[in-house]
């Protein structure tokens, strides 16, 4: 019996077995290949063999309708709700121009008031200030009499002024005359003070060496006659072991000469002995260079020492000659002096004073500065950082052709205006990666990895699941300037209009908080 293709499809779904599903064999690698699937691919498979897929249709148009339902509840209830915020607006407002009204009449009244009183008052203050100015005037005259008693006193006590100022300058001068044949004798002092004391710190020095020399001479002399012993002893008992061997020799009836077997064995005593003498005269040629830089160093510091002695000697001196100096001048300062001095005194506080507060102004810009500076190190580590990322962004669209960028530099406001409104809303999508699929996605990540490189947020347009845009948002006529922030956006690679959907959905973007209130929505 022959039968068509769709009998047979349907005769094997009455008994649960569906061919596009295939459900019912198991081919090689569909266990693997099922395992490898994700979340959405394995919903599909089971929608697909659960048949729910064929409702797909039925259930996104009632879902549409539902979601259409609602929008128009919902946009009924903020028009309801504005038509009320209205009336109860205009309410207040006519409220508000009564009250200014009322309050207008008062003011005038409260003003006529405020003139009059014054008006009163100033009359009054003219009488006080007359008699006042009388009064002024009589002392004023009082004053000026005074005033010109203690001027003729002044130019009496300015004439003696100058004549102790002329006295104190002929001393002053007398001062700086000394002090000058004084700096001018003061160098030579110096220069021969200090050759005085380097020829003496010299001839110290050649003195320990001599005597260091002296002690040395004696210990290399004390060596050799040390050395002379022992080469006496040995040639003592190099005879003695001769004349034994001679006697022992000839009471044997042998010869004098030596056997093989001994001469190789003096060779090799002879040998050994050389090498120790060696050794040891390198030791001793290492302990005597080690105790000739140990000398030397401690001449050295001996030598330092020496100079820091007489430097203080020197210092001694001179703060000696300045104590002089001081009970000198001490003698021929006067209490007129003194007062100057004090003064002088008094004006250098008001200069330190000055210049301890400039110092704190220049703290104050010494950390701004550096405050600065620390801003200008995290600058570039974000600028560091904004390389790397942009290096990143490069090497991901030599590599993998289907990536178009970041999302903020795929597209632009239409107006300056939207700047801050669209960085709002793209939020953390910003900085995202745009790609065109989500193999390419996978493969840039997996590159990511290799290479140990931060993680970075990437948008698939066949990944993204997009809802459409409800059209009557575009439908705002009150209050005006209301757009949908994708309406203001552009940008030339159309395909990136998925992605600008998906990171900012229905959002509005107003011109002020007042217009955002009226359109019913929550803002931010």
């Amino acid at each position: 019996m022959t039968v068509s293709n769709q009998d047979y499809a349907g005769a094997l779904e009455k008994i649960g077995v569906l061919i596009k599903s295939k459900n019912f064999l198991v081919f090689q690698g569909t266990v693997e290949s099922i395992a490898m699937k994700n979340a959405k691919e394995r919903t599909l498979m089971f929608e697909e063999i659960s048949r729910s897929g064929e409702l797909k249709e039925e259930y996104e148009k009632a879902k549409a309708e539902m979601s259409k339902a609602e929008e128009d509840t919902q946009f009924n209830y903020h028009k309801k709700k504005g038509i009320a915020a209205e009336r109860k607006e205009a309410k207040m407002e006519k409220d508000e121009a009564e009250r200014y009204q009322r309050l207008k009449d008062q003011l005038c009244e409260k003003q006529l008031e405020l003139q009059l009183f014054k008006l009163f008052h100033n009359e009054r203050d003219i009488d006080e200030f007359t008699d006042e100015l009388n009064r002024k005037n009589q002392m004023l005259e009082k004053e000026n009499r005074k005033r010109e008693r203690i001027e003729d006193e002044i130019k009496d006590k300015k004439k003696d002024q100058g004549k102790m100022t002329r006295e104190l300058t002929k001393i002053e001068q007398q001062i700086k005359e000394s002090e000058v044949e004084l700096n001018k004798k003061r160098p030579l002092y110096i220069k021969a003070k200090e050759k005085t004391a380097h020829m003496i710190k010299k001839l110290d020095s050649d003195k320990k060496s001599l005597k260091q020399a002296k002690k040395t001479h004696d210990g290399h002399e004390q060596e050799i006659r040390e050395l002379e012993k022992e080469l006496d002893e040995v040639e003592r008992k190099r005879r003695e072991f001769e004349e034994r061997i001679e006697e022992e020799s000839q009471s044997q009836g042998r010869d004098m000469e030596l056997e093989e077997s001994q001469v190789q064995e003096y060779h090799r005593l002879k040998e050994e002995a050389g090498k120790n003498a060696a050794r040891y005269m390198q030791e001793l040629d290492a302990i005597n260079r080690e105790q000739k830089s140990d000398q030397d160093r401690y001449d050295n510091e001996c030598r330092k020492k020496n100079e820091l002695i007489a430097k203080i000697r020197q210092k001694e001196n001179e703060m000696e000659e300045n104590r002089k100096r001081v009970e000198k001048l001490n003698e021929y300062i006067d209490n007129r002096a003194v007062a100057e001095q004090k003064k002088v005194e008094e004006e250098m506080a008001v200069d330190v004073e000055m210049a301890n507060k400039r110092i704190s102004e220049i703290n104050e810009e010494l950390q701004s500065v550096i405050d600065q500076l620390g801003e200008a190190k995290v600058d570039r580590h974000e600028s560091s950082r904004a390389s790397r990322k942009a290096e990143l962004l490069d090497n991901l669209k030599r590599l993998f052709p289907g990536v178009h960028g970041r999302l903020i530099d795929l597209c632009e406001p239409s107006h300056k205006k939207y700047q801050i409104a669209i960085t709002k809303v793209l939020g953390k999508y910003m900085e995202a990666v745009v790609c065109d699929s989500e193999k390419t996605a996978k493969d840039c990540i997996q590159y990511m990895k290799e290479q140990r490189i931060e993680p970075e947020t990437f948008l698939p347009l066949d990944y993204l699941d997009i809802k459409p845009v409800n059209e009557k948002l575009r439908e705002f006529k009150e209050p005006k300037n209301v757009k949908l922030v994708v309406d203001i956006i552009r940008y030339e690679i159309p395909s990136v209009k998925k992605a600008l959907i998906f990171a900012c959905g229905n959002a509005l973007v107003c011109d002020t908080v007042e217009d955002c209130q009226k359109s019913g929505f929550w803002y931010t």
